[in-house]
């Protein structure tokens, strides 16, 4: 069962209207933000150290990183009945900016209990409309309409091979072109195993190891992909078979 969390504002009127001289059948509830961390493995990656960190992916080549932007749509919290409680809105994050790191949705109180947590990898095809967000379009974060339109879901540009002849990548994920004219939605669902049990006001700290993006199931040779990639359907696809393993719950903050 699915409830839109704009739902929620009403149900303490109805406990009013009850009558009940007791509130042995009223549930606790609480407010849930979101709070994204980003590593390299076990080295923490922020707006301090984005630009000047050196790191080494699953290939051997060492790369230095000048930009990590990224967005998520459709989080979700599915209680262990199955109940589904949905927040409006996307996050849009760019690691240059710390103040883009958490995410409060706007109508978000909802029971305490135990919790998994679902959201979408960029947009779902519903959502990935070309030029529906002024915040977005103002970010340069379209994707090309000759590629699909609609947004990028992910734009991470670096360098690699720093340590021997420096050449770019540029690693951007969004909709696969099939062919001339023929287009293949590329979203991903993230749904991290481990249980959230939220008891009251919560911070949800969600970790993002940008290092699995060159690694699971995919071992990345940013030798042979490197750029341009938008357009290379493979590339695309291999994107989002290795996003299934970036994000972790790193912990329930009460």
């Amino acid at each position: 069962m699915k409830i839109f969390l704009a739902l929620l504002v009403c149900i303490p009127l109805v406990f009013t209207s009850c009558g009940e001289d007791n509130d042995d059948n009223l549930v606790a509830s609480a407010n849930v933000s979101f709070k994204f961390s980003h590593k390299w493995d076990n080295t923490t990656i922020n707006s301090s150290n984005l630009t000047t960190e050196t790191v080494t992916n699953a290939n051997g080549e060492v790369i230095s990183m000048t930009r990590i932007r990224y967005l998520i749509s459709g989080l979700q919290l599915v209680n262990s009945d199955g109940t589904t409680y949905s927040f409006d809105g996307y996050k849009f994050t760019d690691l240059e900016d710390e103040t883009t790191y958490n995410f409060t949705p706007e109508i978000n109180n909802i029971p305490t209990g135990i919790y998994t947590l679902k959201f979408i990898w960029g947009f779902s095809e519903e959502d990935n409309i070309d030029g529906e967000y002024l915040d977005l379009n103002s970010a340069s974060w379209n994707w090309p309409t000759m590629l699909g339109g609609g947004y990028h879901f992910l734009q991470f540009d670096g360098m690699y091979n720093v340590d021997t002849i420096p050449s770019p990548f540029n690693y951007h994920n969004g909709t696969a072109r099939v062919s001339m004219g023929v287009f293949e939605q590329n979203y991903a669902s993230i749904e991290p195993e481990t249980p959230i049990n939220i008891t009251s006001n919560a911070i949800i700290n969600i970790n993002m190891n940008i290092a699995e993006f060159f690694k699971t199931p995919n071992t990345w040779d940013l030798n042979v992909l490197n750029t341009p990639l938008m357009p290379n359907y493979d590339a695309q696809k291999m994107m989002q078979e290795n996003v299934l393993s970036v994000f972790s719950i790193d912990g329930v903050t009460q």
